[in-house]
Order: C-alpha cells, then sequence, then structure tokens
C-alpha cells in the first residue's frame, strides 16, 4: 500500500506535470488545488527537488516545476524517492534488499510469489510516466 506521503507526492507531480512548460507553481496552489497540507507538501516537495524530479525558483514568480518532460520520470522512480521500495518484503527488493533473519530464500514459497508480483509491478510502473498522473476532466 502506498503512504499517504507518497499519494501526496504523485498528487503533486500530476498537478505539476500539466502545469509543465507554463513556469514555476506555487506551494500554496498545488496544496489548495490538491488538498494536500501545505507543510506536509513543503517537505516532500523538497525532498523531490534534491532527488532531482523538480527544481525551484525563488522570489516574484517563484515556486516549483518539473526538471524534466513529465514523460521521462517513469512511476517507479518517483515512487522509490518518496515511498522507498516498491517490493511488498525486503527480501526481494531491488534497491533496497534485507535478507530474512528467519528463512531460506532459496527454498521460501513467499520469496518466490513476492518476487513475481514484484515484478509484474515493475513492469506497470516503468512503463507509465508522470504524465499517467494528470487528472482526466470529464
Amino acid at each position: 500500500m502506498l503512504s499517504k506521503k507518497t499519494q501526496y507526492a504523485l498528487k503533486a507531480l500530476g498537478y505539476l506535470s500539466a502545469k509543465y512548460g507554463e513556469g514555476p507553481v506555487l506551494i500554496s496552489e498545488i496544496s489548495t488545488k490538491k488538498k494536500i497540507p501545505i507543510k506536509f507538501l513543503e517537505s516532500i516537495l523538497l525532498e523531490l527537488k534534491q532527488g532531482g524530479i523538480l527544481d525551484s525558483k525563488k522570489g516574484k514568480g517563484g515556486g516549483y516545476f518539473l526538471r524534466n518532460h513529465p514523460k521521462k520520470t517513469s512511476l517507479a522512480t518517483a515512487i522509490r524517492m518518496v515511498g522507498g521500495p516498491i517490493a511488498l518484503i525486503p527480501c526481494v527488493s531491488l534497491n533496497f534488499f534485507e535478507k530474512c533473519a528467519d528463512c531460506d530464500e532459496a527454498v521460501c514459497g513467499l520469496n518466490k510469489a513476492m518476487i513475481i508480483t514484484r515484478d509484474a509491478t515493475l513492469k506497470i510502473l516503468e512503463k507509465k510516466s508522470l504524465v499517467d498522473l494528470m487528472d482526466v476532466e470529464t
């Protein structure tokens, strides 16, 4: 399950994707439009900036904006940056691997099932980009 922090990050990235090319967007605008607490949003956007997904401009006309076109950042990259591993258990994580203390991965059925789950999830999240987070108006 995605944490609230990760959900907020993805909502903010979707909003910034829709505004791509229009210039910096104020934190207060993102907070209001996406109903994200502003203090929490500030720390999330700073983390995304430090990770290289966002950039910012200070002063009048300032705010946050995507560093690259939304198509160039996968959902897997964004989720890992703010939410950590995509794998459901640490012993199958590609980037955050931790050996289980209580089992042998070579024979563990849970490990085998979660590897398949991880691979299927990654196949989707690596193909999807920030463009896919933009709200669709009906």
